[in-house]
């Protein structure tokens, strides 16, 4: 597989397989390498805290927002906002440390990447 890099209004995200650090995650002002389990983490959390945000949307008032946070071993996630416009942030929690924020008007073109993006 080829290196693969993507990136939208306030987000990057690249992945090169044969690398030890094989996922960048970022903005335009910060980035971070991950390692492939540290990325299968992220990638698992985001998808499961999207599901159940989207799942509460039913249970909200219009103008409710609601804060969601996942973890494992190796990464914290949390989304924050709207079902349907929502921040995101995340801690690496093993070995080196890192955090990253992105805003709710750039989540939902990242989450879109993470979700079509060759890693396995």
């Amino acid at each position: 597989m080829d290196r693969q890099l993507k990136e939208g209004n306030g987000w990057r995200l690249g992945w090169h397989p044969q690398a030890a650090f094989s996922t960048l995650l970022g903005t335009n002002e910060w980035a971070v390498e991950l390692t492939a389990e540290e990325f299968a983490d992220f990638r698992r959390l985001l998808l499961q805290l999207v599901e159940s945000i989207t799942q509460l949307q039913d249970q909200l008032m219009a103008e409710e927002t609601i804060a969601c946070e996942a973890s494992s071993d190796l990464v914290w996630l949390e989304v924050q906002g709207y079902p349907q416009q929502f921040a995101l942030s995340f801690i690496l929690l093993n070995g080196r440390r890192a955090e990253g924020h992105w805003s709710a008007e750039s989540t939902a073109e990242l989450v879109g990447a993470i979700q079509t993006i060759e890693v396995f």
